[in-house]
């Protein structure tokens, strides 16, 4: 029986669908202005388990991410480049979906840009005018958050509360309330435009959404996912929107969030520099790291991200791979930790919201237990459709002509007898970069992360 924790009524719930082994699911994508760092590896590669999770649990699993390529952000990276905010969206839009697919992050059914739903967000604001949830001013049309009387039912705030939205939240004088967000900017002049019946401008950030949702979904669908960051005032516009103009309610079932990740316990910011982006952590590690690295740590918690933090991540790979690789003739599988149990266990760590490292921790169980069977390598492979880090693709690595080299020489010295000779080489291809392991076959190399 699989449990989500869901954040608008703040505990774990049992999965019904609104369609019979049908879930639509939806969470919110980058803004595409920069480089994707580790708080979006994070969320989605947290999210990309659990879709993959649903789907062999026999779900049909419709995925949907959005890409906010117009905004703010994007307008004023683009100015600082003296480019088109256009040409900054796509460009980093295309490092974003590399960075994804060297991830494993493959889940997605489908990506929808903002810019392509025009229609739908003028037709969404439209209905709110009409409604009265909106009105309009000089600079756009804004939603009056007063006029919804559940404002602040995800995230437990009232309207006055909400006072203090500061998150794209602008300031128009002539707003009514200070929370209240904008459905429909007037473009300043130099700035994307599209036509609208009130003026040439272009989408607030929160209506994207709703817009693009209900174009696939319709008013109601099953599981929203985001990190816990945009549950105000974003989640929250998206639920005001959505239920006003469809009178429906909930607009989404099940509200899942991840957890902050921290960088040496403080919070991820150029300012700090500590800002780490994908691209920077694969110039030093494999990707396989860092998706298991994320997932090492329940989804919902916070994460605190360390160098010893990646090195543990290593070691426990290596034992991995250890087993994977271990001899026919080791000790056979004790039957305290024998298959059915180990299966029984793992789906029950991921039926209880998706706790990945207690569904690990399962793995690293069997991989105790002793020699590798044909059973337990399908168990794995079938598992590892879902988190992909346990089988994969060996990377060869070039050995450079100076360490092999210092390797004869190093041989030529253990063969007289030299071994302070042999430690010093042993030392100096270690600065390098590179260790040693003196084996029955000859000399192997391993590169130092």
């Amino acid at each position: 029986m699989l449990k989500l924790y869901n954040t608008l009524s703040q505990k774990k719930e049992i999965l019904k669908s609104r369609e019979a082994k049908r879930i639509n699911f939806f969470v919110c994508g980058p803004t595409v202005y920069d480089a994707a760092h580790l708080g979006h590896a994070r969320t989605y590669i947290a999210f990309d388990v659990i879709a993959k999770y649903l789907r062999q649990k026999g779900y049909d699993v419709f995925y949907l991410q959005n890409i906010t390529d117009l905004d703010d952000k994007i307008i004023n990276r683009a100015k600082e480049k003296g480019i088109a905010p256009q040409k900054l969206a796509r460009d980093f839009e295309k490092e974003y979906l590399k960075d994804m697919k060297t991830l494993k992050v493959d889940s997605v059914t489908k990506y929808a840009r903002a810019t392509d739903y025009i229609k739908e967000i003028l037709s969404q604001t439209k209905r709110l005018l009409k409604k009265g949830y909106a009105y309009q001013i000089e600079n756009g049309v804004y939603y009056d958050i007063s006029k919804f009387k559940n404002y602040g039912k995800l995230s437990k705030r009232t309207v006055l509360q909400a006072e203090d939205a500061v998150s794209r939240v602008d300031e128009a004088k002539e707003k009514k309330n200070k929370g209240d967000f904008c459905l429909w900017k007037i473009s300043k002049p130099g700035e994307p435009v599209w036509l609208s019946p009130w003026g040439k401008g272009r989408p607030g950030w929160h209506i994207e959404d709703t817009a693009i949702t209900e174009k696939f979904f319709g008013p109601q669908y099953d599981i929203h996912g985001g990190g816990q960051d945009l549950i105000f005032p974003h989640h929250e516009a998206e639920i005001s929107q959505m239920e006003a103009i469809s009178n429906k309610k909930p607009l989404v079932r099940y509200w899942l969030h991840t957890g902050f990740l921290k960088v040496n316990g403080q919070k991820m910011s150029k300012s700090l520099g500590n800002f780490i982006t994908v691209r920077d952590f694969l110039k030093k590690y494999s990707p396989r790291i860092l998706r298991f690295l994320m997932l090492k740590n329940y989804y919902r918690s916070s994460a605190d991200y360390t160098d010893s933090a990646v090195s543990q991540a290593e070691r426990e790979l290596e034992r991995i791979d250890a087993f994977i690789s271990r001899s026919p003739n080791s000790p056979k599988i004790k039957e305290e930790v024998g298959l059915p149990n180990i299966r029984k266990d793992f789906e029950l760590a991921m039926d209880d919201d998706f706790n990945a490292p207690k569904a690990m921790a399962v793995i690293f169980r069997l991989i105790k237990s002793g020699r590798p069977t044909k059973e337990t390598l399908l168990f794995l492979k079938q598992i590892d459709k879902i988190f992909n880090f346990i089988f994969w693709p060996k990377t060869k690595e070039t050995i450079p002509d100076e360490l092999l080299r210092l390797t004869e020489q190093r041989q030529e010295y253990r063969k007289e007898g030299n071994w302070r000779k042999a430690d010093e080489i042993r030392e100096e291809v270690k600065q390098m970069g590179w260790l040693i392991d003196d084996t029955k076959d000859g000399p192997k190399f391993k590169k130092i992360s």
